[in-house]
């Protein structure tokens, strides 16, 4: 027997699979999982960027216009000295010739990293626009700079700084105390009003 031969006949009662063309699903099993995968995905998504300061709908200023920023309970003494400069910045960040994309995420990271170090007071350098080229970058930086910094619970007031700081092209800010800063402070003024035994 040659091997057709034997090929056909051991076919012989083989029928032919003609497709239909669809697809047969479970129901449940497929939905829950994509459902599933979408809810991981919405999560992770989340916590890539926790950063909320606004991306768009920033207007503009003037490179003359004053920063100017008071949360409630924040004492006029500490803001008028903020506003003198009589405060150090213990850090500062320069946004010279970012794009507004970056300056959000170093914005973002740097007021991150200063409260977590416990930073007090800091300086943002956005820029005033000297050259024709620079001014519409630095007014559209100093512009979220407005925007951004009261979006952040960590920031408690800030002003434009003073001339040898960068004058209207930087602000000085005024970080909230950490819970061990407070604890400090609490510490010292109770000792101040006890008396020795």
């Amino acid at each position: 027997m040659k091997e057709d031969d034997l090929f056909a006949s051991e076919m012989a009662d083989v029928t032919r699979h003609r497709p239909s063309g669809k697809v047969a699903l479970r129901r449940g099993a497929a939905d829950n999982t994509s459902l599933q995968q979408r809810r991981d995905a919405a999560v992770t998504a989340a916590e890539t960027d926790r950063n909320l300061l606004a991306e768009h709908g920033v207007e503009p200023l003037d490179h003359w216009y004053v920063l100017d920023f008071k949360r409630p309970g924040v004492q006029n003494g500490v803001f008028r000295k903020l506003k003198q400069g009589r405060y150090e910045a213990e850090a500062r960040l320069d946004l010279h010739r970012m794009s507004v994309e970056r300056a959000r995420r170093e914005v973002f990271e740097f007021f991150e990293e200063a409260q977590r170090l416990g930073l007090r007071t800091v300086l943002l350098i956005h820029g005033k626009g000297e050259s024709r080229a620079d001014q519409e970058r630095a007014s559209i930086l100093k512009g979220c700079c407005q925007a951004w910094l009261p979006q952040m619970d960590c920031v408690m007031a800030f002003h434009s700084a003073r001339p040898q700081q960068g004058g209207t092209g930087a602000v000085i800010v005024l970080l909230r105390k950490s819970e061990e800063q407070k604890q400090a402070n609490r510490e010292h003024f109770r000792k101040g009003r006890i008396g020795p035994d």
